[in-house]
């Protein structure tokens, strides 16, 4: 069962954690341009998990609208 506002509140509650990958001195790209979240894997592996998370998400929700 899709409960929309109960995934919401997951989300939100993960997302705090993420504020622990924000620090300086990692990577081998320089820190604050757009290669460097994309091509770093502490960045591009979160970013690939919330596109996942979303297309899921928008994907569920068609289908329970679709079912109405």
């Amino acid at each position: 069962i899709w409960n929309m506002k109960k995934q919401l509140l997951m989300i939100a509650a993960l997302l705090p954690g993420l504020a622990g990958f924000a620090h300086e001195g990692h990577g081998h790209t320089h820190d604050f341009t757009i290669t460097h979240y994309i091509i770093e894997p502490e960045h591009a592996f979160p970013i690939i998990a919330a596109v996942a998370i979303v297309i899921l998400l928008l994907k569920g929700y068609r289908n329970s609208v679709a079912k109405k």
